[in-house]
């Protein structure tokens, strides 16, 4: 598995960076602080989310920024794959936006799926790959501080013979289940076989066949009992039926008696009923008289020959027509109304608008004289600036005529001149330096000879060959007096000289003012004299033009009149022809009031009718009534002959006697009853018995054939208990064999030449180092460097077991080292080297390695500069030529 490239956008101190990752030997270089661990975070990120963070996910977003953009792409068992990955900040919580991985087969989206896919993918999780091929900075002695125990987790981890131990815990936690449930069935079938013990002590069977024969016994009794019950009942109903029948005789003739009395009274209110129909019979002719006589009046005042509905249905149909001939015209009077209405407004609203844009134009004419006489005013003021500016440059231009340069090269005599005063005022400063020095010797010199001392060896006068040296020294003090006069008189003129270059320098500053403000003078009046000569052009168009407007506003008013009188003349023919349709209305009005009055005749007549018909109907419904009031009264009289008294006294004598012999059954069955129940109880009790025990012994049989079963299960349980374990110790035998081999191999590639000779790794991951003496040492008792190279070799032995152990597995990730040279001198960092040129060899096509040591640069197949910015506090990275890097290394 190799990176091929990562893209980060506002990812910690990388605003905007894109890497591409080659294979070899990586370096990414640069100064504490510069970023360089944040591009490896950032792959571990890609592949892991949130699981590779120390911290919250608010911590990868750059500071200000909303949100955080990654991708990865790498190639894994020759298949190219790409995640992308997008963290937005809220400014209360980090989430995750977008996670999406694309690879050979298909796309997985969602940040736990691509988590779950990559450990699958990579047969490691996040922990496992920081345990395997990622160094993190300061976690290089991280296996070596770590207990045995813990040691032996994370390699068994790696090497997979965790899930063994899984499995056997699973195991384990299976046979502790099989035994707790072989344990309850084995105490159930006990139970079953004690409760089937005390069944079969109990015989049943002759207890069922007693309890049976008394049962029997009882049932002949409740059964005589029964029948002369019977009997009695019969006789009961019978005299029941007598007396019911009598009394039903006695409600029939009460019956009869109201009827015939409710008889009576209704045919008496249907008679007074019939009278009052014949009184409104009488009131409806009056009625009818006084609807006539409104309706000729109605009739008299229209144009019909008769009343009747074919007449008004005609004259409807003339009013109809008569209607729509009026509503055709006052469509027409009212569309034309409007039309002209419509025109007088346009043309009224044309002539505003022709006189609006008249005075428009007249004001716009107005505006241009206004703007060109503003302007012959400000091209008399520009052209006085103008004189006076060209005046004051000829001023200046006669300054310059008498000095050393050309105006233009006036800063460059300055800097000349304030140079030479600045050297002259060092050698004076020196020369003063040198005379104090002179003076002060001199002094020296003049005591020792008043001391009898030579002034140049300290010997005495007379032995010393140097007495003429106060003379000298005497004319260095003169000769330097005299150099300090001639540069105090130079530096008097320079300083002359200073004033002047600074006179002619301003004169230069103010000269290039001056053009600039001529330029721009001049410019304006461009400008005047081009506004004066546009503006004039158009002031006489402008006026003609608004005077053509305001003729033509002027013709469209009077356009506009005209079509207000027309349209008076169309409202009026339009009110004509609304009041004609208000009397064809009034017209049909009195046609309905005619219908109306018809319709209350027709109305009273029917009605008439009804009340006839009604009132015969009642005479015949009366006859009818008188018919059954007869019937009614000859059946009372049968009625009263057929109750005779005498018949129910015998009756009643009768049921007195059945009643009291009912009463007396009635006590004695019950307690039969209740003894056949308790009977059939006990029976019953004893029959599911009987059923329970022949349940209990199928399920004492089916128990133990389930118990059986458990103890068979229970043996295999245990055996793949140690199965799992004993392959689990035999699987880390030898992992431990190959990777203290290896460990050894690459011990002795960076201690070949040390006071070390092996190291031990025994089948409890337990490390120690032995020296050359045979002397056992922990690995905590070496030296810090020999520590942090002691772990990287443990480290490296681990990458190469996993690679070349795990038969089938796909290629490892790149070994990525972070900052490994944090505990190495400068002895053990060359032997990092040759541990990393020695993985290489053995096949990892891809090592990364972060590091600002300056020595790992010349191992790097492959450079890359790490660089951040002071100002804005964001890092950049770019590929660097190694060869040009490790010379300017070399030469700083």
């Amino acid at each position: 598995m190799r990176f091929t490239r990562i893209a980060l956008r506002n990812f910690k101190p990388y605003e905007d960076a894109e890497l591409d990752l080659r294979d070899g030997v990586t370096v990414i270089h640069g100064v504490n602080g510069s970023g360089k661990s944040s591009l490896l975070e950032a792959c571990f990120f890609a592949l892991y989310g949130s699981k590779a963070l120390d911290g919250n996910l608010e911590d990868i977003v750059t500071t200000g920024a909303d949100d955080a953009e990654l991708e990865l792409e790498f190639v894994h068992d020759d298949g190219q794959y790409r995640i992308e990955r997008r963290i937005r900040n809220t400014g209360q919580r980090a989430t995750t936006a977008k996670c999406v991985l694309e690879g050979p087969s298909g796309t997985v989206e969602g940040a736990r799926d691509v988590r779950s896919f990559v450990a699958s993918l990579l047969r490691m999780d996040a922990e496992a790959f920081v345990n395997c091929a990622y160094v993190q900075q300061g976690e290089v002695n991280k296996l070596i501080n770590a207990s045995p125990a813990q040691r032996q987790d994370m390699i068994d981890d790696l090497l997979q013979l965790g899930k063994l131990e899984d499995y056997r815990e699973r195991a384990v936690d299976a046979r502790l289940g099989v035994n707790d449930v072989l344990s309850n069935k084995r105490g159930a079938l006990e139970d079953l076989a004690s409760q089937i013990e005390a069944k079969e002590d109990a015989d049943l069977h002759a207890t069922l066949n007693a309890l049976e024969s008394k049962r029997s016994e009882l049932d002949e009794q409740i059964s005589n009992y029964e029948a002369n019950r019977e009997e009695a009942e019969s006789v009961l109903e019978a005299v029941n039926a007598t007396l019911e029948a009598h009394a039903e005789q006695r409600e029939q003739l009460a019956e009869v008696e109201s009827a015939v009395d409710d008889l009576t009274e209704k045919i008496s209110a249907t008679e007074r009923e019939r009278d009052s129909l014949s009184e409104r019979v009488r009131d409806l002719e009056t009625e009818l008289d006084d609807v006539d006589g409104r309706l000729a009046d109605v009739v008299a005042d229209t144009e019909l020959t008769e009343a009747s509905e074919e007449a008004l249905d005609a004259r409807r149909e003339e009013l109809a027509e008569r209607e729509s001939e009026l509503r055709e015209e006052l469509t027409e009077a009212r569309t034309k109304a409007q039309a002209l209405t419509a025109q007088r407004e346009r043309l009224e609203e044309r002539a505003e608008e022709l006189a609006s844009r008249a005075e428009e134009k007249r004001k716009s004419a107005d505006d241009d004289q206004q703007a060109i006489e503003e302007a012959r005013s400000d091209l008399d003021e520009f052209a006085e600036k103008r004189d006076d500016i060209e005046s004051s440059l000829a001023d200046i231009d006669e300054q310059f005529e008498d000095a050393p340069v050309a105006r233009g090269d006036a800063a460059a005599l300055l800097d000349e001149r304030r140079s030479e005063r600045s050297e002259v005022r060092e050698t004076l400063a020196q020369t003063k330096t040198e005379l104090k020095n002179a003076r002060e010797r001199l002094a020296e010199a003049k005591q020792l000879r008043d001391a009898g001392k030579c002034p140049e060896c300290g010997q005495s006068v007379e032995s010393s060959p140097h007495v003429d040296a106060i003379g000298d020294r005497e004319s260095d003090v003169e000769e330097l007096t005299e150099r300090i006069d001639e540069l105090e008189s130079r530096l008097d003129a320079l300083d002359e000289s200073v004033e002047a270059a600074e006179a002619l320098v301003d004169a230069e500053s103010r000269a290039e003012s001056l053009e600039n403000s001529l330029s721009l003078v001049r410019e304006r009046i461009e400008d005047r004299e081009s506004l004066v000569e546009d503006r004039g052009s158009e002031l006489d168009a402008k006026r003609d033009e608004a005077d053509e407007l305001a003729d033509e506003a002027e013709a469209k008013r009077e356009a506009a009149s005209g079509q207000a009188e027309r349209a008076t003349e169309a409202k009026e023919t339009v009110e004509s022809l609304e009041s004609d349709l208000d009397a064809l209305d009034a017209r049909r009005e009195t046609l309905d009031r005619i219908e109306s009055l018809l319709d209350t005749q027709a109305d009273h007549r029917d009605e008439q009718e009804r009340l006839r018909e009604k009132r015969q109907s009642l005479a015949d419904i009366n006859d009818e009534r008188r018919d059954h009031l007869q019937e009614r009264r000859e059946r009372r009289d049968e009625l009263r002959e057929a109750v005779e008294e005498a018949d129910i006294e015998t009756a009643e004598a009768r049921k007195e006697n059945a009643q009291e012999y009912l009463s007396n059954v009635e006590g004695v069955l019950p307690d039969l009853k209740a003894k056949r129940d308790d009977l059939q109880g006990r029976i019953g009790g004893v029959k599911a018995e009987l059923e329970q025990l022949a349940e209990l012994r199928e399920r004492h049989d089916l128990l133990a054939e389930r118990v059986e079963a458990l103890e068979s299960l229970h043996d295999e349980v245990s055996t793949l208990e140690s199965t799992y374990g004993d392959l689990r110790a035999e699987l880390r035998q030898r992992n431990v064999e190959v990777l203290e081999r290896m460990l050894n191999e690459t011990f002795d590639l960076v201690y070949g030449n040390d006071a070390y000779s092996r190291i031990r790794l025994d089948g409890d991951y337990e490390l120690t180092v032995f020296q050359k003496d045979g002397t056992a040492l922990s690995p905590e008792q070496l030296s810090g460097g020999e520590r942090a190279l002691f772990n990287l070799s443990l480290r490296c032995a681990i990458y190469r077991l996993l690679a070349e152990g795990i038969d089938g597995a796909a290629p490892l990730p790149p070994l990525i080292l972070d900052e490994p040279t944090v505990f190495l001198d400068d002895g053990h960092v060359s032997r990092l080297i040759g541990l990393v040129e020695d993985m290489q060899q053995r096949g990892v096509k891809q090592i990364l390695i972060v590091s600002h040591d300056d020595e790992l640069v010349g191992a790097a197949d492959d450079l890359v500069r790490v660089e951040k910015n002071p100002t804005t506090n964001r890092s950049s990275v770019e590929h660097t030529d190694v060869a040009s890097l490790a010379g300017m290394l070399a030469d700083d």
